[in-house]
């Protein structure tokens, strides 16, 4: 291997053809797949497909009852909507996470209201919960990032001491575990994604998982623009009851999600192995910070967060600098990198402008008649800032992905951080890292 690196002319470490794509499609599949062809029913609330996968997701998590749905935002939409958030009320979730998490509650006409996350495992911080939470508050949304569990005992004590909802966002985290339960099935509604890069593929698609047989018909009404059906016939009457939405999944991804739920503990325990393995040797490289897990938790790794930490590796300047700089030299050896999130979500221009609904300022506007004012400052929310500047994310922990790929992509690891230097001089160069949509089955 020659020791120049990649992005100063040298020979790249790792190539494309090193790295397996995802979803892996199976025998499985296209069974399943053409039963939905062979039956002629391709859609339907309660076709065959999405309902063999609601019984299947609710068995597979431990709730009573699962909803299908088109996605993972619709899920949590639908959440809000069935545990009677109205108007002005402030929904609560993490910093760092996808716009999604935030703007459930603004499809609600309610106010998302952010609390910084910890540290570690750059979940929701519990001990900033609290200080968030005022007399407009009806829900918090905690988020399992990144496949990892938020820490979920004090958040469901605070919530039920101030009455408050609980809706999981689990659309990153299908098999993940808290205590030895899988997450989705603690708080009063949990919510999913089925999208292709998601370890439970459907092509596209959601879940909405309850015990509340209330949220279960709320959810039916709502996932199906509100209309009534017949008790005795069983039949939509065309008369809405209340206001609803075309949310429904279709047989085809269902059917996929289905043959893939048979594979996902396998695949996810593929995750772990390769996770386990590169943090193991990764945290060997001075100013490499791999993701950390939590004792009583099971990470399953939708994706795998590593942060640089400059003064750690020698290297004076600025982290952001640091970070772009590492980033760039990795891509240039081959190794597929870059960022998700960007940004805090606060930070993003729909939360600093508040425009809203056509350009109204509501849902903000109505509690601003009440005195209240919302503040997005991105410096409010210092440890979700400090993870944007400095992490970057190792695409290939997934299966059919093994040792073989992760210990390329160590030499890489080690060939950048021997000549930090010349990676610096190179920090300004245009390089773009990131996986191209092929790894991940978009086209």
């Amino acid at each position: 291997m020659s020791s120049r690196l990649a992005i100063a002319g040298g020979t790249p470490v790792v190539t494309r053809d090193d790295y397996q794509n995802w979803p892996i499609i199976t025998d499985d599949d296209r069974r399943l797949v053409n039963e939905v062809l062979d039956s002629g029913i391709v859609a339907g609330g309660t076709a065959p497909q999405v309902s063999a996968l609601e019984r299947e997701w609710a068995a597979y998590i431990g709730t009573q009852h699962c909803l299908t749905t088109v996605s993972g935002t619709s899920a949590l939409h639908m959440a809000l909507a069935a545990v009677g958030v109205k108007p002005g009320d402030e929904v609560i979730t993490s910093a760092f996470t996808f716009l999604a998490s935030a703007s459930c509650a603004l499809h609600q006409n309610a106010v998302p209201v952010f609390v910084d996350i910890d540290p570690r495992t750059y979940c929701m911080d519990p001990s900033q919960l609290e200080a968030a939470i005022t007399e407009h508050t009806k829900a918090v949304i905690p988020v399992h990032i990144q496949g990892l569990s938020a820490d979920l005992d004090p958040i469901l004590a605070i919530a039920k001491q101030h009455g408050l909802h609980v809706i999981e966002d689990a659309c990153q985290a299908h098999g993940a575990t808290y205590k030895g339960r899988r997450v989705g099935s603690f708080g009063d509604v949990g919510t999913f994604s089925l999208n292709n890069f998601k370890n439970l593929c459907g092509g596209e698609g959601g879940l909405f998982t309850t015990d509340s047989e209330e949220y279960l018909n709320k959810g039916v009404l709502i996932r199906c623009f509100g209309d009534e059906v017949d008790e005795v016939s069983h039949r939509r009457v065309y008369n809405a009851s209340i206001l609803g939405y075309m949310y429904r999944n279709q047989e085809l991804p269902a059917a996929l999600a289905r043959a893939q739920l048979l594979h996902l503990d396998e695949n996810n325990a593929v995750r772990i192995a390769n996770a386990d393995y590169l943090s193991a040797e990764l945290a060997k490289i001075p100013g490499v910070i791999p993701p950390y897990c939590p004792p009583d938790c099971r990470h399953v790794y939708f994706m795998y967060n590593v942060r640089f930490d400059a003064p750690a590796a020698g290297e004076d300047g600025d982290r952001r600098r640091f970070r772009v700089a590492v980033e760039k030299a990795l891509y240039c050896e081959g190794v597929l990198v870059g960022q998700w999130q960007t940004m805090p979500v606060p930070a993003q221009d729909l939360f600093q402008s508040q425009l809203g609904y056509g350009g109204s300022r509501h849902p903000w506007a109505l509690n601003e008649a009440k005195g209240v004012r919302y503040n997005y400052d991105p410096a409010q929310f210092p440890v979700a800032q400090m993870l944007c500047d400095t992490y970057t994310v190792v695409h290939g922990v997934h299966a059919p992905n093994g040792k073989e790929l992760m210990d390329k992509i160590l030499s890489a690891f080690h060939k950048v951080f021997s000549d930090l230097g010349t990676a610096l001089d190179h920090a300004d160069d245009e390089i773009y890292p990131g996986a191209d949509g092929k790894l991940y089955g978009a086209g």
